[in-house]
């Protein structure tokens, strides 16, 4: 997508996988690289994105977007559902590049709004999603939707 001051934003693919279990693992989301590269594949093919923060090595951050309808609005909206930057790499301003490229990512797709899920264990989302021109919205829950057993 671009590069900035030697950070460059991509597509994520599957042959990223192992350079994503990594980050994830050093954010304590631990993911084996063979399952990461088949969820990349399908999210490639599907109604969404990821795209790496990539600078000399491998990946320092990584953005998750998922569009969808929605009966009350006349665009998609688009989600994101996962927005991480390595322990290291944080502070330097590669959230908002990530963010941006999400941003630029959604209007392709035909959206007009765009959300954020904010996990609890995170507690440097609220105020860096405040910091961005997010506005506090209903919250989201979720369900399986296969009974265990």
């Amino acid at each position: 997508m671009g590069s900035r001051y030697g950070l460059e934003i991509r597509t994520a693919t599957g042959s990223d996988a192992p350079g994503l279990a990594a980050l994830l693992a050093a954010a304590g989301h631990p993911v084996p690289a063979h399952a990461l590269a088949d969820r990349l594949d399908a999210l490639r093919y599907g109604h969404g994105t990821a795209l790496l923060a990539l600078e000399w090595g491998p990946p320092s951050g990584i953005v998750v977007l998922h569009w969808y309808p929605a009966l009350d609005q006349a665009s998609p909206v688009a989600q994101i559902t996962m927005l991480l930057v390595g322990p290291e790499e944080r502070r330097r301003g590669i959230g908002r590049q990530l963010l941006k490229a999400a941003s630029q990512a959604a209007r392709m797709a035909g959206c007009a709004t765009l959300q954020m899920l904010a996990a609890p264990e995170q507690p440097n989302l609220p105020e860096f999603c405040a910091a961005t021109g997010f506005t506090a919205a209903a919250g989201c829950l979720t369900r399986p939707l296969r009974k265990k057993g």
